[in-house]
């Protein structure tokens, strides 16, 4: 049995169709039943409750052999850093209690670089829950993707009301960018394989690196805007747009965090290989993009 933690968000349930496609026991955690059924029309057992109890998740993981786990988002949250570690703590108790040998955890490559503080912005809880992972003595496999295309979706209204893309991030800094379903197929080929053991990290980089410059124009090329145009905003426009109606203070702060240290070269994904470099490029899921914005 494998359990799948987010398993109604991007990775999390393309982990549980590609596991039930080939044949696997899957058990799917989420907090609502209904956007479960899909799965467990295909075949999944469901557990449903609240991920920073740890009695839940202890119940969740019974029996499991194998888990996928992540620290899910909560773009409103007062103190962001207190609920991932809520989910963090919980997490590790579960799989401690069940003695589950195997966990596949969705980190970030910004989770590689230490600080003095214990890591950089919205990366810093995802560095700590490497860290109890590896304390369980387990096999697990760290997977750090970059910049996930379906960002972009919540540039959409920015592009269509004020004709622009922007953000904190400098617009000419190369970066890896990733569609969240090569995420997913990575995580759920290596909990049917079973192949690491130890705690083994893996990068993943995408199809190649873009600059948000050149992701603008791909995204503008597709949705019938060729000049588009990328602008980098200061920290303060940034924070009036989004609080406290996309996200919550807190969390501004620390995405504007771990921006900067990109920008400032702080954080740097490591060399690409082909086990780290994934199949779907941007100019592909444009379309997806597209299809969306034409619905606006």
């Amino acid at each position: 049995m494998i359990a799948i933690m987010g398993a109604t968000g991007k990775t999390g349930g393309r982990v549980a169709e590609v596991l039930l496609a080939r044949g696997e026991k899957v058990r799917v955690i989420g907090r609502d039943l209904a956007k479960l059924r899909v799965l467990t029309d295909l075949g999944a057992e469901a557990a449903v409750g609240d991920v920073t109890d740890s009695a839940f998740l202890t119940q969740a993981f019974a029996g499991v052999e194998s888990a996928y786990t992540l620290l899910p988002p909560d773009m409103h949250s007062p103190d962001l850093r207190a609920f991932q570690d809520r989910v963090g703590e919980a997490t590790a108790q579960a799989l401690a209690a069940n003695k589950v040998g195997r966990a596949v955890f969705l980190s970030t490559v910004g989770a590689g670089v230490p600080s003095d503080a214990g890591g950089i912005g919205v990366a810093a809880g995802l560095q700590a829950q490497e860290q109890r992972l590896c304390a369980l003595g387990i096999d697990v496999l760290m997977l750090r993707p970059g910049y996930f295309f379906e960002n972009f979706f919540g540039s959409l209204p920015l592009i269509k009301y004020q004709g622009i893309n922007g953000g904190p991030f400098q617009g000419d800094i190369p970066a890896p960018m990733i569609a969240s379903q090569d995420i997913g197929d990575a995580a759920a080929e290596a909990l049917i394989a079973r192949d690491w053991k130890g705690v083994v990290v893996r990068e993943l980089l995408g199809p190649r690196f873009y600059t948000l410059a050149e992701a603008t124009s791909i995204i503008g090329r597709a949705i019938g805007k060729p000049d588009l145009a990328y602008a980098q905003f200061p920290s303060s426009a940034i924070m009036a747009a989004l609080v406290p109606t996309v996200m919550s203070a807190d969390v501004a702060r620390l995405s504007i965090e771990l921006a900067e240290a990109y920008n400032n070269g702080v954080i740097r994904p490591g060399e690409r290989t082909a086990i780290n470099t994934t199949p779907t490029t941007l100019e592909a899921f444009a379309d997806v993009l597209a299809g969306a914005y034409a619905q606006m």
